[in-house]
């Protein structure tokens, strides 16, 4: 897939790029923006795109993660237009429009992406996988408010799934073509099932404090 690609743009990418997501937490490591290369690229066979350019939004998209996660899609963004190295093989106009759809890619954005390539890629970050969203969401409770106990740990955790995933939640999906729309199908039987949800919240909760 990535042969669309050129192979001087996916060795920058690999050595000076990739390496970064070494230092965010647990749920945006380099196996995350990985997963979401190889996803993005899936989905932009079936549209007419440059697949450098979906390469490129998938690699940067959550850099900003330096500076927090509130506007970490605002700052990624900003990170790739401040890339001189991109300009070898990149146009100005080419640069803003990745900009943007790093920009349209957060889960939480009210408005749809502006451009195919801001629903690519946000499309394939919410890779949506219920054993690992499930996990995520526990971690994230437990290295964000170390100070809760496991009923409001359970309680947040619940929140977070309703929220985002649940029936009117905020989580969109914007590409038939992905197989997203199974797996929140399955994702929202869970959460509807309260007896069950609490089951796999303890095996998780359990687990992570090992």
């Amino acid at each position: 897939m990535t042969h669309h690609v050129p192979t001087d743009l996916q060795s920058y990418v690999c050595q000076s790029i990739i390496p970064q997501y070494a230092n965010f937490d647990k749920a945006h490591q380099i196996d995350h923006v990985e997963k979401v290369i190889e996803e993005s690229l899936k989905l932009a066979m079936h549209y007419e795109v440059d697949y450098s350019m979906v390469y490129i939004i998938a690699a940067y998209h959550d850099l900003g993660l330096y500076e927090g996660r509130e506007f970490h899609h605002i700052t990624s963004g900003k990170v790739l237009l401040a890339d001189e190295t991109l300009r070898r093989w990149f146009t100005d106009e080419q640069l803003l429009q990745m900009k943007e759809a790093i920009e349209d890619h957060r889960a939480s954005n009210k408005q749809a992406p502006r451009t195919i390539y801001g629903m690519i890629v946000a499309e394939a970050d919410r890779i949506i996988d219920p054993e690992v969203t499930l996990r995520r969401t526990v971690q994230y409770g437990l290295s964000h408010y170390p100070e809760m106990d496991k009923e409001g740990q359970y309680a947040r955790f619940r929140r977070h799934l309703t929220d985002k995933y649940a029936e009117g939640g905020y989580l969109k999906l914007w590409i038939p073509q992905s197989d997203n729309a199974g797996r929140l199908a399955e994702l929202r039987n869970l959460i509807a099932n309260e007896d069950e949800l609490i089951k796999v919240f303890d095996k998780l909760y359990s687990d992570e404090l090992g």
